[in-house]
């Protein structure tokens, strides 16, 4: 099997230095990984470019639920975006969509010109697009490096028809990352069915927060109450073992 390029999802500095010691290449930085990835910090930006040799692609996503943002919303995620590539970011990854769900090109648009130079992910958001193949060729036209995509299902491994499809129609004019519920028990499968050069995925374990013992019935969040005694953060040994699996 070809090298396979790997992409580690990750949501703080911790999840960073250890993706680059399972042995990735690459990082796409986020926040709150629970919500499915969210804007992160400056700070951990800069202390991931300080303490790794990865590859870093920088979240711009203000929020969870979709991807119709209102004009303040879209107006931070320019301001994010330049601070982050003023900042050493190797990448954005961002996605917008109308109201009805096809592609806002103009305000994707206006992101790549702030990246410049630097690379371009339009993430998941065209994993609910009516049309997959017409956005592909749209994100074409604009110059997007890679999209990131489960083949419009809930993982990448259910979704690999269509991601092999859009591997076909790119013709390597953009790339096609597969991403979402890749496991050791399906990478290599997902690899071989679709014939992409790389994979995206995040292995999490659950580490216990000690300090909240004297009072585990209070809670910070909202109506899904998660538990306060514990976190999550990268697993070394799973992300080894995924990759072992695709290389």
């Amino acid at each position: 099997m070809k090298n396979i390029t790997i992409e580690i999802c990750a949501g703080s500095l911790d999840d960073a230095l250890l993706a680059e010691k399972a042995g990735a290449q690459r990082i796409e930085l986020n926040s709150s990984l629970f919500l499915g990835g969210l804007t992160p910090s400056l700070g951990t930006l800069r202390l991931v470019k300080q303490k790794t040799k990865l590859k870093v692609l920088t979240m711009v996503r203000p929020r969870a639920a979709g991807f119709f943002y209102t004009e303040a919303e879209f107006e931070t995620m320019k301001e994010d975006a330049r601070i982050f590539i003023e900042n050493g970011a190797d990448g954005i990854v961002f996605g917008f969509l109308n109201a009805d769900g096809t592609l806002d090109a103009a305000r994707c648009e206006a992101l790549c010109k702030i990246a410049n130079s630097r690379e371009t992910v339009f993430h998941r958001a065209i994993d609910v697009v009516p049309d997959p193949l017409k956005t592909l060729d749209a994100l074409i036209e604009l110059g997007i490096t890679r999209v990131l995509t489960s083949g419009q299902e809930p993982t990448a491994p259910e979704g690999a028809e269509l991601i092999a499809e859009m591997v076909r129609h790119a013709r390597g004019k953009i790339e096609i990352l597969p991403g979402g519920g890749i496991t050791k028990k399906n990478a290599s499968r997902l690899v071989q069915e679709t014939g992409v050069s790389q994979i995206h995925f995040a292995a999490l374990c659950s580490k216990p927060e000690p300090s909240v013992q004297h009072n585990p019935k209070i809670y910070y969040g909202g109506a899904l109450y998660p538990n306060e005694d514990r976190f999550e953060i990268a697993d070394l040994d799973e992300m080894r073992r995924i990759i072992e699996k695709v290389n």
